[in-house]
């Protein structure tokens, strides 16, 4: 009698479509654990959003109606927590940018690219406070994201300038620092809002 050969390394043992005890039981773990990251995520969002960086983890835990423990098992610290909402949200931005890219008018596509950028740090606390002091070169555990929204942000300038619509003296540099002074005085308040530094600066900006 000839015994059944043995799996190759790495390949999973044929069960001839019979699922395993333990299969069953991992399966909805597996799940649960991607709903209550998302939960966790959801709620962090909001929380930093309307209330900063100060507000402790095991609070957000426990709006989110999970334990410490489980919002630790998938984020050893509020840093890591703060820094996967901010991959998303600057995931998000970029491919609005994206998405912008062709359209047919290259200068009011930057512009309300320029502006959305603006408002999604007024509508953010943590962002605002995070931009702030670290500029739009914040850290989020990779480099990914932040060079991600750069390039997309910077190909919108690019045809902007090429169309006409933005003066050809400025770079992607002066635009980032625009965007930091604006997010600031934004946010926080910094400055007379009438007419508005968002508006000073989008007319300085015009060819």
């Amino acid at each position: 009698m000839t015994s059944a050969p043995a799996p190759e390394d790495g390949a999973a043992p044929k069960t001839d479509g019979v699922s395993s005890p333990l299969d069953d039981a991992e399966r909805p773990q597996r799940a649960d654990a991607r709903r209550n990251r998302a939960r966790l995520l959801e709620v962090a969002h909001e929380v930093f959003a309307a209330e900063g960086l100060s507000v402790p983890i095991d609070e957000i835990a426990r709006r989110a109606g999970v334990g410490p423990g489980t919002i630790y098992r998938h984020f050893a610290t509020k840093e890591g927590l703060f820094q996967a909402v901010m991959r998303s949200r600057v995931s998000a931005l970029a491919a609005t940018a994206r998405s912008l890219r062709d359209a047919d008018d290259a200068g009011a596509a930057f512009f309300d690219f320029f502006t959305a950028m603006i408002r999604e740090a007024t509508g953010n606390r943590a962002l605002a406070e995070c931009v702030a002091t670290e500029g739009l070169e914040f850290e989020m555990g990779d480099d990914s994201g932040p060079h991600e929204l750069e390039r997309a942000l910077d190909e919108l300038l690019r045809r902007a300038q090429r169309s006409g619509a933005v003066r050809a003296d400025v770079g992607p540099r002066d635009i980032k620092a625009l965007l930091i002074g604006c997010m600031a005085t934004e946010a926080f308040g910094v400055g007379d809002s009438s007419p508005g530094m968002v508006a000073v600066v989008r007319d300085g900006l015009r060819a």
